[in-house]
């Protein structure tokens, strides 16, 4: 039987914030506002997002008025 590859959930939630940023037109230092990190910060999570918290994440989908479950479906 084929192992299935786990994608790890915090791989998955910045794949849809970048992926939600780019359709959005929203720059790397709006959105960098809006987590409160810094701009270098959103390049660290591009390569390894496993420090992303689910404060970040509640803060994104705070601002944005974008339901976690609707950000998860894109």
């Amino acid at each position: 039987m084929a192992k299935i590859k786990h994608i790890p959930l915090y791989k998955t939630l910045w794949a849809k914030i970048r992926f939600w940023q780019a359709i959005s037109d929203i720059s790397d230092k709006e959105l960098a506002a809006c987590l409160n990190v810094g701009e270098r910060t959103l390049h660290t999570y591009d390569q390894n997002a496993k420090n992303i918290t689910l404060e970040r994440v509640e803060l994104f989908v705070t601002r944005y008025g974008i339901d976690l479950s609707s950000l998860l479906s894109m």
